[in-house]
């Protein structure tokens, strides 16, 4: 029988605030007994309201991903051209065509599809069991079988299943890092807070997904699925994402490809009918001038050169879930990135120990000076005063980053520096106390009871600086307790504080043999202090100099995170990122219209206590100001802004499911440094489509423009459109693609980026492409019109223009090889596979001439050797005009930079 009406569920207008409300109250809205539900009722509740599993993305079908592989203009012309060839009965033609279309959508089909498998392999199991109270007896259940009303068992160690308003907490204090960006443990407490209290000030809630690091507790359960506070923020990555930079680039090139092609060839067309042309074989010659001109392996090129790119990521811990993502952040200006995980270890470590007449920074967990007796009794207090389990005794515990220790992050940091330096050992450590009470937030402290090497009872306490310093009457000094001075701690404490530190103070003190000891335990007092522990989330290794990789490349790293300004701030001085204006909060941003915020970002690299709606507002604004953003993060708070930027970049080891999902690029080893890595990859990506470009259409243009002539010209036709069909597989066959294989010239992460306005090819390139097209166009249409002029006839004329223009793509493609550098600067074999593929094209050449049938075939004759060697001499030219105008180029920058 049912025993209640349904409860309202989090995320509709009729939700009530749930940590507004009292305990009572939130029983009776929600009809659930303290002693939690019935079975019965448990399932009719699941029955109404759905498993307790957050929605993901599937993905695309098969045939989607397979038909987005001929959107592009150049394929629609391509696609027709095959068409009308197969119309005309020109078999061998048309399927010349379809191979090519069909090998560029494998090659793309099958990197998607293979991308989107890794990912999904990366996904972790995030539905663990929990316990629940039914029928007011402690059961097991899955995750998914979670309700609205269960009352949910909580203690360290465990994941929590759905939002729990808190109805009991002992010690409990939970990581809300992946939702809030702070890596300092959240301490939980059942009294109700203000309606208007953000997720971070939500002390009576604990949230989906997070995870218990100390404490017990037990919590209703208000909200599951996509209505927990990690469905509402799993909304904001719904929706399509943009077209990357190099995707809007390359469309916007094709289509004036396109239409460049379409009104040459009609003009050619037209010209060559009122020219008295035969109108099939002009209609012949216009389709094969398109196939020829139109740079249809331009889309493999783009296909594999980022499939190279993303092997070689690959190599370097990055999986790539869409080809774009290679060559995007290559170009990318900024990088925003989350503190907690991404640029740091998400897990405390101390770095700073004070006493009194002694201190020391710990670099790599070692004293940077002296040891001293007195720094080793302040961290023996810290070890002792702890609840910190090794972490081989721990069960499946994560979120902190790898840790020795599991636990409380502060507790694991004190164990993990007092035994790494042998202030104390384990087994001293893990002995039992004599008496023992936990950290209590409104305390501030926690205290336990142990017995000496002298079998003495030693109360010892650690706390915040305040709450042990009210408490103590003396001062350790290395000649033994002095006079307390609350001056010296306070200044030492301050110190710490203003670099980022958070800070821990011991104190103890002997027990007389007749002190008793209550449960639970009093008050401390008369303590002796001992000093204080200064913790910080370290950066990842590499990070800094990372870090300094990308500004010198020219990239903005703006620190996004949920973390105390001073803190992040902090964190931002370690790493060299700029800090010369205060850090940017939520709570600055909320008073800046967009125009403010711009400004602001342009004078600050930290943005700190920001909501997940904040970091993507900032993707945002600067994506408006023509910025190519990359946004790293691992948590479900870093998701929308994932999800938003130019490329999202999420941890793949420590990220959530949710933030995998939203991002393009994906780093296994969880490391910020593989973004440098994958910036260089990037741009040597980007290098090499450029390069492959430059060379299809300047041969391209230099077909169009020497047919062009020739018809205008009223000349006999320069090639037959069987010989044109022979250029575009005897020139751009193959050696465009091993193009993409060109090694990077050295310099990428000394340049910054390059302009977003900027297309694929720069200003050089276009003014190299124009000069060279024009060039090879009037050398082959000299060497036709002198054979003709010198008496040979117009089979003879077309092989040497033929040979002519074999030979100028020769040299072209080797001058493509380095956008700056001099081709005689390389290392000639360092392309092998461009070297052996432009050989064989011109041996292929050879024979296709020197064979009388395949000669015949294609209206082509056998060339002598002095033919030969004149292609060779006129097609070389090209080398030497486009090594001219590197030596003048790289000429006036020296010159510009005296």
């Amino acid at each position: 029988m049912r025993s209640a009406p349904r409860p309202a569920t989090t995320g509709t207008p009729q939700s009530p605030a749930w940590h507004a409300l009292s305990t009572g109250e939130v029983l009776e809205a929600l009809s659930a007994p303290a002693g939690g539900l019935g079975a019965d009722e448990a399932a009719a509740r699941l029955a109404d309201l759905g498993p307790n599993v957050l929605p993901v993305a599937e993905a695309a079908p098969w045939w989607t991903v397979l038909l987005r592989q001929f959107v592009s203009p150049i394929i629609f012309v391509l696609l027709l051209a095959g068409a009308v060839t197969a119309v005309q009965r020109h078999w061998v033609d048309a399927t010349a065509i379809f191979v090519v279309l069909l090998v560029n959508a494998a090659l793309g089909f099958y990197q998607e599809r293979k991308a989107e498998r890794d990912v999904r392999a990366l996904r972790s199991l995030s539905t663990p069991s929990c316990r629940v109270l039914r029928d007011g007896q402690e059961r097991t259940v899955a995750g998914p079988d979670v309700v609205p009303g269960d009352v949910v068992l909580l203690e360290s160690g465990e994941r929590v299943p759905a939002d729990l308003r808190l109805l009991e907490a002992n010690g409990l204090r939970v990581d809300e890092s992946m939702l809030t960006g702070e890596s300092r443990a959240a301490a939980k407490r059942t009294a109700p807070v203000p309606e208007a209290a953000g997720t971070a000030d939500r002390t009576d809630i604990a949230f989906s997904g997070t995870f218990v690091t100390s404490g017990r507790g037990r919590g209703v359960v208000v909200a599951t699925a996509e209505r927990t506070e990690l469905g509402a923020i799993n909304e904001l990555v719904q929706g399509p994402s943009g077209q990357s930079p190099l995707q809007v680039l390359t469309h916007s090139l094709e289509r004036r490809i396109g239409l460049v092609v379409l009104v040459s060839v009609v003009v050619v067309f037209v010209v060559g009918l009122l020219l008295g042309n035969e109108p099939s074989q002009m209609f012949r010659t216009a389709v094969a001038l398109a196939v020829a001109t139109v740079p249809e392996s331009l889309p493999i090129v783009l296909t594999v050169a980022m499939s190279v790119g993303v092997s070689r990521m690959a190599r370097h811990h990055a999986i790539v879930r869409t080809l774009p993502a290679v060559e995007t952040l290559g170009s990318t200006s900024t990088i925003g990135s989350d503190k907690t995980g991404t640029l740091t270890q998400n897990r405390l470590t101390v770095e700073r120990v004070w006493a009194a007449d002694a201190g020391a920074d710990l670099v790599d967990g070692r004293p940077a000076a002296a040891d001293s007796e007195l720094l080793r009794a302040v961290l023996r207090t810290g070890a002792l005063t702890n609840e910190a389990v090794p972490r081989a005794e721990a069960e499946a515990v994560d979120g902190d980053g790898g840790a020795a220790y599991a636990g409380d992050a502060v507790d694991a940091a004190m164990a993990a520096v007092a035994v790494s330096l042998g202030a104390l050992t384990e087994e001293e450590r893990g002995a039992p106390p004599v008496a023992h009470q936990p950290y209590e937030p409104h305390l501030r402290y926690s205290q336990t009871v142990r017995r000496d090497a002298q079998g003495r009872r030693v109360l010892h306490v650690k706390g915040s600086p305040e709450a042990v310093l009210e408490r103590s009457v003396a001062l350790a000094r290395s000649g033994g307790p002095g006079p307390l001075d609350e001056d010296l701690v306070l200044a030492a404490n301050e110190a710490m504080g203003r670099d980022g530190l958070r800070v821990i103070a011991t104190g103890a003190r002997v027990l007389d043999d007749d002190e008793e000891l209550p449960d639970p335990l009093p008050p401390p007092g008369g303590l002796l202090l001992l000093g204080l522990e200064g913790m910080a989330d370290p950066p990842r290794p590499g990070v800094a100099e990372a870090v300094a990789e990308c500004l010198r490349a020219g990239i903005q790293v703006k620190m996004i995170t949920g973390d105390h300004p001073v803190t992040a701030m902090a964190v931002a001085e370690r790493l060299g990122l700029p800090v010369e204006d205060a850090a940017l909060t939520g709570a600055e941003m909320a008073g800046l219209d967009d125009h403010g915020l711009a400004a602001r970002l342009e004078r600050t690299s930290v943005a700190a206590r920001v909501a997940p709606q904040d970091k993507l507002r900032i993707v945002r604004v600067l994506q408006d100001r023509d910025h190519v953003v990359a946004v790293t993060g691992d948590g479900v708070n870093d998701a929308p802004a994932l999800k938003a930027a130019s490329i999202g970049v999420a941890m793949g080891r420590s990220g959530t499911d949710v933030a995998r999902e939203a991002a393009d690029l994906v780093l296994t080893d969880d490391n910020f440094v593989t973004i440098v890595h994958a910036v260089r990859q990037g741009r040597v990506t980007f290098a090499a489509i450029r390069k492959a470009t430059f060379f299809l259409l300047s041969t391209g243009a230099a077909a169009l423009v020497a047919v062009s002539l020739s018809v205008v010209a009223d000349r006999p036709l320069l090639f037959l459109p069987v010989q044109l069909l022979w250029i575009n597989l005897v020139t751009n066959g193959v050696q465009d693609i091993a193009l993409t294989l060109e090694a990077a010239e050295g310099d990428e992460l000394t340049r910054p980026p390059r302009p977003r306005s900027e297309g694929v090819l720069s200003r050089t390139l276009w003014f190299r492409a124009g000069i060279t097209a024009v060039w090879m166009a009037l050398g082959v249409l000299a060497v036709f019109v002198s054979a003709l002029e010198a008496g040979a006839d117009e089979v003879h004329a077309r092989s040497l223009a033929l040979t002519t223009f074999v030979l100028f793509s020769f040299f072209q493609v080797m001058s493509a090889r380095a956008e700056r550098r001099s081709l005689f600067q390389l290392d000639l074999l360092g392309n092998k596979p461009l070297v052996l593929t432009s050989f064989a094209a011109l041996a292929l050449h050879w024979g296709v001439l020197a064979w009388p049938v395949s000669a015949g075939l294609m209206g082509l004759a056998p060339l002598d050797a002095s033919e030969w060697l004149l292609a060779v001499l006129v097609g070389s030219t090209v080398l030497v005009i486009v090594e001219a105008e590197k030596f003048v180029r790289r000429w006036s920058r020296r010159r510009r930079a005296r």
